[in-house]
């Protein structure tokens, strides 16, 4: 059963798409200096501890935020016969993370996340009568596509087309800089080699040296 810390309400959900459009949504430098301006919690003038790293801050997004999210995530990147989904990989935890932390880029990120989610849900509930979550990939598919190039997107789409073009590159950022997304790539990383032979005869041939 859903509780008051963990699911948000309609009214909250009005609220955070209300902020997010009246912030300034579709300016995101606007939107970042208002948030700023808003009295954003300053950090100490010394860098953190590396090292041993330590979050100050605890997620924002609620249960049914969550939900929402991750559906939205393996929609954008699902698991196929290669690699595993989004959320496999940690994705809407990644998300969750950024949006939550007090730095003025990722305070304005949050207003568009969580405006976001709750337009998608809206939208589901007036096109299918049933929320995100509930629907077919069809379904969901059929709102994405309306929201999936912002350059292109209907007006009364237009945030909605934000948003999507938001989580898409936070998806993509967290899928690929994860241990998962690395192998998918073929990325083998900072790793020595016991030695260096030079670009192969293929790679010089490619770039006009050889």
């Amino acid at each position: 059963m859903s509780t008051p810390e963990n699911k948000m309400g309609r009214r909250e959900a009005l609220k955070w798409m209300a902020g997010a459009g009246a912030a300034g949504a579709f300016a995101p430098a606007t939107l970042a200096q208002k948030v700023e301006n808003a009295g954003t919690p300053t950090r100490s003038a010394t860098d953190p501890n590396l090292v041993k790293a330590v979050l100050d801050w605890k997620g924002v997004l609620a249960e049914s935020e969550l939900k929402i999210l991750t559906a939205l995530c393996d929609l954008i990147l699902p698991k196929d016969d290669k690699s595993p989904s989004a959320s496999q990989a940690g994705v809407p935890a990644f998300i969750n993370e950024w949006v939550s932390a007090i730095y003025p880029i990722q305070q304005a990120d949050k207003l568009v996340v969580r405006g976001g989610l709750a337009w998608l849900n809206t939208e589901s509930l007036r096109r299918n009568g049933k929320d995100f979550v509930d629907l077919t990939e069809a379904e969901k598919t059929g709102i994405c596509d309306d929201i999936a190039y912002l350059p292109k997107a209907k007006p009364e789409f237009a945030f909605g087309a934000l948003f999507f073009a938001k989580v898409r590159d936070l998806t993509s950022t967290g899928f690929y800089t994860s241990e998962i997304g690395m192998k998918d790539i073929g990325y083998i990383g900072n790793v020595p080699l016991p030695k260096f032979d030079g670009p192969s005869p293929e790679v010089l041939k490619h770039m006009g040296l050889a």
